[in-house]
């Protein structure tokens, strides 16, 4: 048996989120210029986001850049904005025939012009598709995201709009980037670092982690499958008892 034969279709994550990690350093050890990662590491993501579709799997989200990638090198994160928009003209298509709804979360004014035009174009032309989500995390931080859901629901609440004793999980999940998806079930981080780097805090609460070495570029699809094969040995009680489960 296969490995995409061993997953389990009534158990899949309805909530895949990814930390697209070892570009860098993936370049770095074929004696390359860090683009030539990010160049392999879009590569990686169409065959993640097909892979996901066809499984069935209703949400995925990537984290493509974090608010503190701003902080690197300038030609690197002008290389990393061409990228996007290149990579935006090209997998139009594959969202298309695949039914691929694309979103995109984090603080998106500061994007260039361009990229934001781009990114705005695609996303309104695949609005009604209804196979899986797609949500890009761009100049993302989610510390950010919760100062930010913070400082929403003061300004409610002075205004008489929102009362303090109402405020409950569902009221911040409204005024989160992530209002529209369900919580993370599966966070996938790759090159073998065992952090989260900011993404998503709220959001992958009850999530299940896993971390491979393998470095993004190389992640394939047998990658995937092992990772949601691993989430399916898992027991998720969200603070019950194996007894209450059963």
């Amino acid at each position: 048996m296969d490995l995409k034969e061993r997953i389990l279709s009534k158990k899949l994550p309805e909530h895949i989120a990814i930390i697209m990690d070892g570009n860098g350093r993936w370049a770095k050890q074929k004696g390359m210029m860090r683009a030539f990662g990010h160049e392999n590491g879009a590569k990686a993501v169409r065959k993640t986001v097909e892979t996901c579709a066809e499984l069935g799997v209703k949400n995925l989200t990537l984290y493509a850049f974090s608010t503190e990638n701003w902080n690197r090198p300038k030609l690197e994160v002008q290389t990393l904005m061409k990228l996007l928009i290149s990579s935006l003209r090209k997998e139009i298509k594959t969202l298309q025939d695949n039914n691929i709804k694309l979103a995109a979360i984090g603080n998106l004014k500061l994007l260039p012009a361009k990229v934001f035009k781009e990114l705005s174009e695609v996303m309104d032309k695949t609005k009604s598709n209804s196979r899986m989500t797609l949500t890009l995390a761009l100049s993302y931080g989610s510390r950010e995201e919760l100062l930010n859901t913070v400082k929403e629901i003061s300004i409610k609440v002075k205004n008489n709009i929102i009362s303090p004793g109402n405020i409950d999980e569902s009221i911040i999940n409204e005024h989160l980037y992530t209002q529209n998806l369900p919580d993370v079930d599966l966070l996938i981080r790759t090159s073998g670092e065992q952090r989260i780097s900011n993404f998503l805090l709220w959001q992958i609460a009850y999530a299940e982690l896993y971390f491979t070495n393998v470095l993004w570029p190389d992640f394939a699809e047998e990658h995937l499958y092992e990772a949601i094969i691993e989430y399916q040995k898992r027991e998720r009680r969200f603070g019950k008892t194996s007894e209450q489960l059963n």
